[in-house]
């Protein structure tokens, strides 16, 4: 008995660790984002060209999903949880050499960057799967919503950090600022985490990478899409049109899209309780409804623009329904790909959806700038809702395979 507390407490130490470096990690990413986004346009970059910046990040993030959770299967977590922090360090200080700074030299430390992002989340949600004792499945809703949504609130916190460091220290001491404080960060976890992320037993061949599970594939494909829907026309029609037709400043600009993902993080940490509350399941049929919810939050604003509500308004208006609905949509998502992942080698089928979302966000970025530029802010809602159509037959066949 008490050998076993011992490691359910333990256990809890190491997810806070755990927690704390997928923290530090996010609050950069999302400053590093919006620093680029704004500072880039502020050079006089068109969105198409700013979301080329972003290429080779969303890219590299789908080999880094592909072959880390392989990595991690194989060698262990910590391996690949630290080296995401440290390549994130280093991109950010070499980012800082103005005097180099050139669309290929971006794009190239970009790629550094979606390495290191999808390294340390499939290493931050794959030890959620060790840790948490096996068919604990409301404990597992719990703790992977908590670090979701909690990553994503810091997610918003950093676009407003990234604006307003942009708008007080100006671009290159701004990224100086970031690589410290993620460095002390990683020193703090480096000396607290124990040794339950080492690599097991358990040796997977290459060509396991690829799951044999209906569900994961199912799960993995609808992901793709569904965060493709999110990004098309927010990661850079949005801010482009906050500052070009809005004018608002690049702090403004910082600020509401920091409002919409930490109204959206806060909703992903709370979804448990609401499911709790309503006496309701995680199940694919929930992911089903929530994504025909989240595909009548882009009707509406598609007929409040027909009805020539100012698209601002809607823009603001429909931030904060996308995010509440969205939040559970993920929330489902994120519980569900752990809970179906095999107990051996889970950083494998992990890593496979976070490929598949990376996927999308991929699609989701280059589009986002492209549609904007030819054909502006509508055409990339009615795309969103064309992803999120895609979406819902793929979870609709995934409530047969449950």
């Amino acid at each position: 008995m008490l050998a076993a507390t011992k490691t359910v407490n333990q256990g809890i130490k190491d997810y806070i660790q755990i927690t704390f470096a997928y923290w530090g990690f996010t609050l950069t990413d999302g400053a590093l984002r919006m620093l680029v986004v704004l500072y880039f346009h502020t050079l006089g970059y068109s969105p198409i060209e700013v979301a080329m910046l972003f290429l080779f990040y969303e890219f590299f993030g789908i080999v880094t999903n592909l072959f880390g959770g392989w990595l991690g299967a194989r060698f262990g977590l910590k391996i690949t949880l630290f080296s995401g922090l440290f390549l994130q360090i280093s991109a950010l200080v070499l980012l800082a050499q103005i005097q180099w700074l050139s669309v290929a030299y971006v794009m190239a430390l970009q790629a550094i960057s979606g390495i290191a992002k999808d390294l340390n989340k499939m290493s931050a949600k794959t030890a959620i799967k060790q840790l948490v004792p096996k068919n604990e499945n409301s404990t597992l809703f719990k703790w992977v919503a908590l670090l979701t949504g909690s990553k994503n609130t810091l997610k918003g916190c950093g676009f407003f950090l990234g604006g307003l460091l942009l708008a007080v220290f100006g671009y290159q001491h701004s990224l100086y600022i970031l690589a410290s404080g993620l460095g002390v960060i990683t020193l703090l976890v480096a000396l607290q985490l124990k040794g339950s992320l080492e690599a097991k037993a358990f040796k997977p061949k290459f060509s396991q990478i690829f799951s044999s599970s209906n569900k994961v594939n199912l799960l993995s494909f609808a992901r793709c899409f569904l965060f493709a829907s999110r990004d098309v026309w927010f990661v850079v029609a949005l801010p482009v049109f906050l500052t070009m037709q809005a004018g608002w400043t690049s702090t403004e600009v910082g600020t509401m899209m920091a409002a919409w993902v930490i109204i959206y993080g806060i909703f992903q940490s709370t979804t448990p309780k609401a499911f709790k509350l309503l006496n309701k399941q995680a199940n694919a049929r929930a992911a089903l409804i929530a994504a025909i919810a989240l595909l009548m939050v882009i009707l509406l604003m598609l007929l409040a623009s027909y009805l020539r509500v100012p698209l601002v308004d809607i823009a603001i208006l429909g931030l904060i329904l996308f995010a509440i609905i969205f939040a559970i949509n993920s929330a489902i998502h994120s519980f569900l790909i752990v809970h179906y992942a095999r107990d051996e080698g889970a950083s494998m089928d992990v890593g496979l959806y976070y490929m598949a979302n990376a996927c999308g966000r991929l699609f989701g970025t280059v589009l986002s700038g492209v549609i904007y530029q030819q054909f502006g802010l509508v055409a990339c809602l009615i795309v969103s809702g064309l992803f999120i159509a895609i979406c819902l037959p793929i979870t609709a066949k995934l409530t047969q395979n449950s």
